[in-house]
C-alpha cells in the first residue's frame, strides 16, 4: 500500500468521525430543552467534531504535497476557547436563575469547603504505625 492510499482512508475515516460528532451535536442542540443541557452538545462538537475535520484537512494537504499547519493554530484556538465560553454561558445562565437550581449538598457545611468534619479530624491526628 502506498502512502496516498493510506492517507486517503485516514482522511475518510476522520471525516466520518468528525460528520458523526457533527451530526450528534447538532441533533442534542435541537433535541434539549433548556441551555444549560443544551450546551453540552455544541461544546463537544467544537472539539472533538471540528478537530476531525482539521486533521483530514491537514492529513489530505500533507498526501497531495502542500503540507499545511495552519490547521493546527485552528485546532489550538478551538481547543482553549470552546470550554471558556461555555463555561461563561454556563455561569450567565446560573446568574440568571434561567435553569433550575441543584439541590443542596447533604452536607453543606464542609461540601466544597475546606471544613474538615470531627471524625476526619479524629483520624488525620492519629499517627500512623
Amino acid at each position: 500500500m502506498s502512502m496516498e492510499i493510506v492517507g486517503t482512508y485516514l482522511v475518510g475515516i476522520c471525516l466520518l468521525i468528525g460528520t458523526g460528532f457533527a451530526l450528534v451535536g447538532t441533533i442534542g442542540l435541537l433535541k434539549f430543552n433548556d441551555s444549560m443541557t443544551r450546551l453540552h452538545a455544541p461544546t463537544k462538537v467544537g472539539t472533538i467534531g471540528i478537530g476531525a475535520l482539521l486533521l483530514a484537512s491537514m492529513i489530505h494537504s500533507y498526501v497531495v504535497g502542500e503540507g499545511s499547519l495552519h490547521e493546527l493554530l485552528i485546532m489550538a484556538f478551538l481547543f482553549v476557547t470552546a470550554p471558556i465560553s461555555a463555561n461563561f454561558i454556563a455561569k450567565v445562565n446560573i446568574h440568571k436563575q434561567s435553569c433550575v437550581t441543584p439541590p443542596p449538598p447533604p452536607r453543606d457545611d464542609t461540601w466544597s469547603t475546606l471544613n474538615v468534619p470531627e471524625a476526619d479530624r479524629e483520624l488525620a491526628a492519629e499517627p500512623e504505625a
